[in-house]
């Protein structure tokens, strides 16, 4: 088989239809927009627009409470430290807080600060310094001999 013998398979391809053509192309007058009105012109396209009616997003009852104090925390599991470990990302022994976090890779940005929690296996003696850790993550750092110092409070260690 040579380059100028490749070709599509038959009906591959489909001509482009050129509409607003005549009434004999079978896309003309309307060029198969309907009729008349704000919705036939072109550049026109108004979501959740109802002619003037108030619309249904704004019709129907709202549900729910957002709490605007809610704090968003970098979720970090006893298993990424103990991975990152074992590939050589975070010392054994030493202190894993924000900026560790970040130099390693394991997290991108801060939210609201860094919660640890105990799923996975921890065996490196690590000393934590984070805003929040669950009672079975600091039980799991204290088994494997090391510590964990809560830096936003008691507060939110029980959250």
């Amino acid at each position: 088989m040579k380059l100028n013998e490749l070709s599509d398979n038959p009906g591959s391809r489909k001509p482009r239809m050129r509409v607003g053509r005549g009434i004999g192309s079978g896309k003309g007058k309307t060029g198969g927009r309907g009729v008349k009105g704000q919705k036939s012109r072109s550049g026109v396209a108004i979501k959740g627009y109802e002619g003037g009616q108030m619309p249904i997003h704004m019709r129907l009852p709202k549900r729910g409470f957002k709490n605007i104090f809610r704090k968003d925390f970098n979720v970090i599991n006893l298993g990424q430290i103990q991975a990152a470990v074992e590939a050589g990302k975070i010392a054994a022994g030493s202190v894993v807080n924000l900026e560790s976090l970040v130099a390693s890779g394991i997290v991108r940005r801060n939210k609201d600060g860094v919660r640890l929690l105990a799923r996975g296996e921890l065996t490196a003696k690590l000393s934590f310094e984070v805003d929040g850790a669950s009672e079975a993550a600091k039980a799991a750092v204290e088994k494997a001999g090391g510590s964990v110092k809560l830096l936003g409070g008691d507060a939110v260690a029980a959250a």
